[in-house]
């Protein structure tokens, strides 16, 4: 586990030495504060209600491009350079490397998240706001932010070229979030149960209304335990 924390906080580290951190974190608070509060029929002052629907719809597609733009470099970049020969013939395995960098986005991701608490408290001081919604929202971002970051390090992990790993987990990422719930819709029977499990959509939703049910729980871990495996595997082939 330590060296997994250190390769976690290197990671870290090399975010906000470069800025990549500040930038990402920055323009995600721009944009979901801009739709949250101030344009469209949606925004809260229009709707009129203590809640914060609003933000996570908003995040649910900023964070669904930004984080591929976090896992991009992670191991394409080091692929390219050749760091990862030097990394992984240090006193560390293949598993240690892959789950050290998935907390290191996770972890910048969970960063951008705190910074949004003051529009919960905002909205809270305004009206009489469900916590335990709210709350439940919150558990949702996370638990997608982590799928994602699992596909991107997979998609980082078969490619040396950064913008090839982001448009790769831009177009994996694209049939969880939007498609599957698509073809949902417009099947039937066993195919229209099938892709409305595999809906990360539909899980996100019943996990941000206030349900922490079992199965979505199991369907986030599954999801995030199939990309840093096979982002394992990927490496491991090297």
């Amino acid at each position: 586990m330590n060296q997994v924390w250190v390769i976690a906080k290197r990671e870290l580290n090399s975010y906000f030495d470069s800025l990549i951190a500040y930038i990402v974190i920055i323009a995600f608070l721009a944009i979901s504060g801009f739709f949250t509060w101030l344009i469209g029929n949606g925004d809260i002052f229009f709707r009129k209600q203590a809640d914060l629907n609003v933000f996570f719809g908003i995040a649910r597609w900023t964070l669904f491009f930004f984080i591929p733009s976090i896992t991009m470099r992670q191991l394409a970049e080091e692929k390219k350079t050749g760091t990862i020969e030097l990394l992984l013939t240090k006193a560390v395995t293949n598993r240690q490397v892959i789950v050290g960098k998935f907390l290191s986005c996770l972890i910048t991701v969970a960063i951008a998240l705190l910074f949004t608490l003051p529009y919960y408290l905002t909205v809270s001081s305004l009206g009489n706001i469900d916590h335990g919604a709210t709350i439940s929202g919150y558990i949702a971002l996370l638990l997608m932010s982590a799928a994602y970051v699992s596909i991107g390090l997979f998609a980082s992990s078969i490619t040396n070229n950064q913008i090839v790993a982001f448009l790769l987990a831009l177009f994996i990422g694209i049939f969880f979030h939007l498609l599957f719930d698509i073809m949902a819709s417009g099947s039937s029977g066993f195919l229209g149960q099938l892709f409305s499990t595999l809906s990360l959509t539909n899980h996100f939703d019943s996990i941000s209304r206030g349900v922490l049910d079992s199965k979505d729980i199991i369907y986030f871990a599954s999801v995030i335990l199939l990309g840093l495996l096979m982002a394992e595997l990927s490496i491991s082939k090297r």
